[in-house]
């Protein structure tokens, strides 16, 4: 009898985005163009920077965003799961 466990597909439900899960899924990630896709649904404009970076053992793409109203935001997303980790506005232009 073969007992392999397999990973399972499944997609981010409000993008589309398909990725595996259980306890041999690949560690893939999702792309810097699905990372800024996904930014961008939440904040409106133009992407200015992006990042890739691990912070506390989780890989994220930082992607700023320059609004209409000229304002800049880092959206933080799991490079692995395509989910939004947090939204901020930068007060600076450093």
């Amino acid at each position: 009898m073969n007992n392999h466990i397999f990973p399972r597909e499944a997609v981010i439900p409000m993008f589309g985005i398909p990725y595996y899960y259980g306890p041999t899924a690949p560690r893939q990630r999702i792309t810097l163009q699905q990372a800024q896709e996904i930014a961008l649904r939440q904040v409106p404009g133009q992407v200015i920077h992006s990042d890739l970076d691990m912070e506390n053992g989780v890989l994220k793409y930082e992607i700023y965003i320059l609004t209409p109203q000229n304002r800049i935001y880092e959206v933080e997303i799991s490079a692995r799961s395509g989910r939004v980790l947090s939204i901020e506005q930068e007060n600076d232009f450093d």
